[in-house]
């Protein structure tokens, strides 16, 4: 069974990350979410609210799952079976920032592969942390997050 393991800290979750799940399907035979406590950012959203807005995004798919995780990705990974780690790219700066972090997760085990993801066109300017000052500023964020999530829900 091929496993991805999509790791983040969806802080929100967006209408990008959602994008890149849903174009990885078919290439995947099961796909976790693990939502992981970054260790330089200060959560807006609850782990509980996080992972309750995912799984809604997700319920009409068996293939996705969602669960919350501490510690290496690659740790995570060999926990989970998982044999590939699955990021989406939205411009050059992400490539470089996800090849370094790649790079290191296949020196630490060199059975997981990272596969990259380009964004859609339409999702490349939306970003969690633009998405959490407009929400904390008084913005309407509707239109960047799936529409299974309610923020004041």
């Amino acid at each position: 069974m091929k496993t991805a393991i999509f790791p983040g800290s969806f802080d929100p979750f967006t209408l990008g990350h959602e994008s890149i799940v849903r174009k990885a399907l078919p290439l995947f035979d099961r796909i976790i979410i693990a939502i992981g406590a970054n260790t330089k950012k200060n959560s807006t959203f609850e782990l509980e609210k996080r992972t309750q807005w995912i799984k809604a995004t997700f319920n009409d798919n068996s293939a996705i799952e969602v669960l919350p995780f501490k510690g290496l990705t690659v740790d995570f990974c060999q926990a989970q079976n998982a044999q590939f780690i699955l990021r989406g790219l939205r411009n050059p700066n992400d490539y470089q920032y996800e090849s370094a972090i790649a790079q290191m997760n296949q020196a630490l085990n060199e059975e997981i592969t990272s596969v990259f993801l380009i964004c859609d066109p339409a999702f490349a300017a939306i970003s969690s942390s633009i998405v959490r000052e407009i929400y904390l500023n008084g913005g309407d964020v509707a239109q960047f997050l799936p529409k299974a999530m309610k923020l004041d829900a």
